[in-house]
């Protein structure tokens, strides 16, 4: 009797290994179908989607009462509304000419999204830190997400027309100079670059100003306090001897808070359930350490501008006695805003798109993040999750207080670092060669980036109108 056979597996991707000769050429030839100099150009087109819908149209998914709570985040600066919009740029970007030279694309790499976190070594470094929008495509949306966001930053600070173009011509400079540094490199040597404070001070060298070392070494000190004791000190207190998730409403809402009786419960198990499934998207020896933390509380958490409305959770876990806390972040996925323009994502689960996302661009990830569905809450509907430390030694630059030479040195280093996540996931070799050795790309995108600013005031007014006639709620202040 003949052996059954087995199930036919997903054939093996098959990949195609040009030379580098080969790869140049790529590089090169892409600039037939999109010059360097092409960059420049932002034009709405005439049947541009108002942007007011393309954010109305995310709201659909989202939790009703704390919708009004994002407009309302949006509105305090353009640079706000921005980091909101990462939808309405993703459409203005698909109908540019592109490169077709893609990479792991972040989704969202305004200034704000790059900051410093704990590697699994206990080092602390400064990677891209936001995930959300993960999905592969044209290298160049980042970039320019990145010197839009420039602008729209330095514009706030009342930086002059002039310094505002260094700023993107500096930062755009060194995205291509570390991309051809990146073409000439080893596939491992690449693999394990990353940026620390000693890397930052060796590659930018007398470039960095003394001033911003000593705050950035300020930040780097104060991170290492940010950690699991810290968050439960911060967001923890005692309730009849036990340690609960303090309540801070509307921003962190604890379960019994939010839901009375047998609706809390019933949530409360499913988040259980989602942290005891979520470990099978871990490597084992992290499942085996995962298994040491028990579950002692669960509290709902607002997050982020443009995350707002997204389902968010924090849950408090104990290990060897009370001063032992993991507290992890369980965070809604949707659909990336990159799909409608890109293609749906590889993967089923929106949460494993934006882990492997991350995994693929970041130097080193947190050792807890991992994915898992929910098949049905109480809304009855199946929701994608990621998994993640709600801090580990987690900092952010803060852009509105920047003078001009802090965030010139900062802008190099958010460059340096996507050139390096984009030269990991991509063809860095036809990247280089697309860029070749002149600054038209330089000055392309510095037009654009000034562009796009404009047009980002335009629909930040939009959004001012819309609250103002009443078509939308916003809630300020919170």
């Amino acid at each position: 009797m003949a052996d059954k056979k087995t199930p036919t597996q997903a054939a093996a991707r098959v990949v195609t290994h040009l030379t580098v000769q080969e790869r140049v050429d790529r590089g090169k030839a892409a600039r037939t179908g999109c010059s360097r100099s092409s960059h420049a150009a932002w034009n709405p087109t005439a049947d541009r989607p108002d942007p007011i819908d393309l954010l109305e149209a995310q709201a659909t998914t989202r939790i009703p009462e704390l919708v009004p709570i994002r407009y309302g985040r949006m509105l305090v600066s353009p640079f706000a509304f921005y980091r909101g919009a990462a939808a309405i740029m993703a459409s203005d970007l698909s109908t540019m000419p592109n490169t077709g030279l893609y990479v792991q694309l972040c989704g969202d790499a305004h200034l704000s999204n790059f900051g410093g976190f704990a590697s699994p070594e206990r080092e602390l470094i400064l990677d891209v830190n936001d995930f959300d929008e993960t999905l592969p495509g044209p290298w160049e949306w980042d970039v320019k997400r990145l010197a839009a966001s420039i602008v729209i930053a330095g514009r706030e600070r009342g930086f002059e027309a002039k310094t505002l173009r260094s700023l993107v011509l500096d930062t755009v400079g060194e995205y291509h100079r570390s991309m051809q540094e990146f073409a000439a490199l080893g596939n491992l040597d690449l693999w394990y670059l990353h940026l620390d404070l000693a890397g930052i001070q060796e590659r930018l060298g007398k470039k960095v100003k003394p001033k911003a070392i000593k705050a950035l070494d300020k930040d780097l000190a104060h991170a290492s306090h940010r950690d699991n004791h810290r968050a439960l000190e911060k967001h923890t207190r005692r309730v009849d001897g036990q340690i609960r998730i303090a309540p801070n409403p509307p921003l962190v809402i604890p379960i019994e808070d939010l839901l009375q009786d047998k609706e809390g419960d019933q949530i409360e198990e499913i988040v259980r359930g989602l942290l005891r499934k979520y470990r099978s998207s871990l490597r084992g020896d992290i499942q085996h350490l995962l298994e040491g933390y028990r579950y002692v509380h669960l509290a709902r958490k607002v997050v982020g501008v443009g995350s707002v409305g997204t389902r968010a959770w924090i849950v408090l876990l104990l290990g060897r006695d009370e001063e032992d806390p993991l507290i992890l972040q369980v965070k809604e996925a949707g659909a990336s805003v990159l799909e409608p323009y890109l293609g749906k994502s590889a993967y089923a689960n929106n949460g494993r798109r934006v882990v492997e996302g991350q995994r693929l661009m970041q130097s080193s990830s947190d050792i807890f993040l991992g994915w898992e569905r929910v098949a049905a809450g109480l809304d009855s509907q199946s929701h994608d999750f990621y998994v993640r430390q709600l801090w580990d030694w987690k900092i952010s630059a803060n852009v509105e207080t920047m003078e001009p030479d802090e965030m010139m040195d900062y802008g190099k280093m958010c460059a340096w670092t996507l050139a390096r996540a984009h030269a990991r996931t991509g063809d860095r070799v036809a990247i280089s060669a697309y860029l070749g050795t002149s600054d038209l790309t330089h000055k392309a995108l510095a037009e654009f980036a000034v562009a796009y600013a404009d047009q980002n005031d335009r629909d930040y007014q939009a959004l001012v109108a819309a609250v103002e006639s009443g078509r939308i709620k916003a809630e300020m202040g919170i």
